[in-house]
Order: structure tokens, then C-alpha cells, then sequence
């Protein structure tokens, strides 16, 4: 029953954000500075949670498998490979690390 309250809560938080953000006034959101900052947020998101997803563990640190996929998931992000291909090579590569 706790659980559920928490996904409540989140749910109402987010949604409460997501309304703060469409009740901007246009004035603010037409700042130069701000729409330069605004499309680059999602980005710090997304590898602050890889970085917490892959390095971590409860409350430690770890180097394990899991980094080994994600190098191997970068070459392949600069090597340019579709999305699938990033995404089977880093799958394939945890799994026949966990397996030796």
C-alpha cells in the first residue's frame, strides 16, 4: 500500500511539474538563454540515470558487467549503428561476460 501512495505521489508531482511548465508566461520561455539550456535537460537526465544505472548498486558503487556494455554501447553510438544494433551489442556483450 505504500508503494502505491509513493506512485501517486510521483504521479501527481510530475503532473503538477508538467502544468508549472505550460503555465510559464511566453516572455520567459522566449529567453535566449533559456532555449539554448531547455533542449540539452534531457540529455543530463538520461545520462545521470545510465551513469546511477550502470555504477551502481544499492548504495555502492560497482565496475562490473554492466560497464563493459555501456563502452560497448558508446563505440557503437560513435561508430554510428542503428539504435537496435547499440542496443543488441550491449545486450549480447552482459550477457556472454555474465556467463564466463
Amino acid at each position: 500500500m505504500v508503494i502505491w501512495a509513493g506512485v501517486l505521489a510521483a504521479t501527481a508531482g510530475c503532473y503538477l511539474l508538467k502544468l508549472g511548465g505550460l503555465s510559464l508566461p511566453r516572455r520567459l520561455l522566449q529567453d535566449a538563454r533559456i532555449q539554448r539550456t531547455v533542449p540539452l535537460i534531457p540529455v543530463a537526465l538520461l545520462a545521470a540515470l545510465v551513469a546511477t544505472q550502470t555504477f551502481s548498486t544499492g548504495r555502492h558503487l560497482v565496475l562490473d558487467v554492466r560497464a563493459a556494455a555501456l563502452a560497448v554501447a558508446v563505440v557503437a553510438v560513435l561508430l554510428r549503428a542503428p539504435f537496435l544494433v547499440v542496443v543488441v551489442a550491449a545486450a549480447a556483450t552482459a550477457a556472454l561476460l555474465r556467463a564466463l
